[in-house]
């Protein structure tokens, strides 16, 4: 009756049951309540019973009320099991009953659960819905941050995490979810009880109407403040869904990373938009890798970065395929009053000397408040190390300058180190690994060195 019963009136009622049933509460009772009877039985029918049923159980909640009944019984073999491979680490030799087992465990300890990466354990959509118990009880502990990237799951998995209504992080990167998985997700994104903050759906095989669901499910009210979509094949129309969604009074989204989107100039056009919108608060894009927005994108872009109402502080634009055309316009935004870019990468683009010196006429003006740029691999020489130092000569708010990958040679570094034995640069941070070498001569591995030039 119990396991037939969908709303688990029974379940309390079994384990009471179990529990009398045993030898020692069944003399208990002959001795307090005057039983003249008492038949005196094995448990290890009914054990072997449960276990079967475990192990064949699809409805976690179900499954973990039967370890409640093996608790009664006194039986805990599965749970030691887990025990020893977890201490062992071996988690791939677990059947489908053990990962029950690790759920129940999880949800009777006093571990703290705020936080849960499945990558720990083995990922996959089986898995995920036998732990799903302990992860979403509210009466116990209640995971706040569900790091679930890379762990073999389908669109299957997102219907079960739909339910959740207290998380606030979530990455499901690198999973093939499709837009079926977003759809399923959507289901919980609009209801009036979702807390997430974070979104994290980098390389899950989303096309254009995965952004449809996600602005359909957030266009009443959402918290969501980051949403990562990178390396989807999203296209122009999918930026245009979202565009739509970002410029509505009820929108917060402060961070949007949508790296590696096959996306055009034409979305620029929507983005730009967006940017000049009073009810915008975004405040760090990403549309590094998107070969195909090149120097007119930027153009496009420009007007909304020089809108009153822009609140963005962090840009990234690397492998764009940008030529130094692009840095005039973007040197113009940084001498505007109004702008407010903190962090601009512009790394993997042909700016060479002549862009630089273009930017540096946005970079001395008294109203750029750029503290991070990002100049890897830009083709660059010694003429920009001297662009650069004459730029910043007077009074600047960088912190950060990426040179590497860059053909400055020596000379290229004497320029700067002057500059940088200027008192006011006294907490600047250089990376200029591999800056002396020729580009032909460069490891394309080789691990970029920060050198802290006091």
């Amino acid at each position: 009756m119990a396991l037939v019963s969908d709303n688990g009136q029974w379940d309390l009622f079994l384990r009471f049951l179990l529990g009398l049933s045993q030898d020692k509460n069944q003399e208990l009772l002959q001795k307090r309540v005057g039983f003249k009877e008492r038949r005196p039985q094995s448990n290890q029918k009914t054990i072997k019973f449960i276990h079967k049923k475990i192990k064949k159980l699809s409805n976690s909640d179900k499954s973990i009320n039967l370890f409640h009944c093996l608790n009664e019984l006194g039986d805990q073999s599965l749970v030691k099991q887990v025990q020893k491979y977890q201490s062992s680490g071996h988690f791939g030799k677990l059947l489908p009953e053990h990962w029950s087992a690790l759920a129940f465990q999880l949800l009777v300890s006093n571990e703290d659960l705020d936080f849960f990466d499945l990558k720990k354990y083995k990922g996959s959509d089986e898995v995920l819905e036998r732990l799903l118990p302990c992860l979403l009880n509210v009466n116990t502990h209640f995971v706040f941050i569900f790091r679930l990237s890379n762990c073999n799951l389908t669109y299957r998995c997102c219907e079960n995490i739909s339910s959740s209504s207290g998380l606030e992080e979530l990455d499901l990167s690198e999973n093939e979810l499709y837009d079926s998985g977003v759809e399923l997700l959507s289901h919980g994104l609009k209801s009036p009880n979702c807390k997430l903050q974070r979104l994290r759906l980098r390389h899950c095989e989303l096309i254009a109407a995965g952004c449809r669901s996600l602005t359909f499910a957030l266009s009443d009210s959402s918290d969501l403040r980051e949403l990562n979509l990178s390396y989807n094949d999203l296209k122009d129309q999918g930026v245009e869904l979202l565009s739509d969604w970002l410029r509505k009074p009820q929108c917060r989204l402060e961070i949007l990373r949508l790296s590696n989107c096959d996306l055009t100039d034409r979305c620029c056009k929507n983005i730009s938009s967006v940017l000049s919108s009073k009810s915008s608060g975004l405040e760090e894009l990403d549309l590094s890798g998107n070969s195909l927005l090149t120097d007119s994108g930027v153009e496009l872009l420009f007007h909304g970065l020089k809108s009153p109402n822009c609140k963005l502080q962090r840009l990234r634009l690397s492998n764009c395929n940008l030529t130094y055309r692009c840095c005039e316009n973007i040197s113009s935004v940084l001498s505007s009053k109004f702008s407010g870019l903190k962090e601009l990468d512009l790394s993997g683009n042909k700016l060479l000397d002549s862009g630089v010196e273009l930017l540096s006429d946005g970079l001395k003006s008294p109203n750029c408040k750029l503290q991070r740029l990002c100049l890897s691999d830009c083709r660059l020489t010694a003429a920009s190390c001297q662009s650069l130092a004459f730029a910043l000569s007077d009074s600047s708010d960088l912190r950060e300058l990426d040179l590497s990958y860059n053909d400055l040679e020596d000379q290229g570094l004497e320029l700067l180190s002057d500059w940088l034995r200027k008192p006011q640069y006294s907490f600047l941070q250089t990376q200029t690994a591999a800056a002396a070498q020729p580009l032909d001569q460069r490891s394309g591995s080789g691990a970029v060195t920060a050198a802290y030039l006091l």
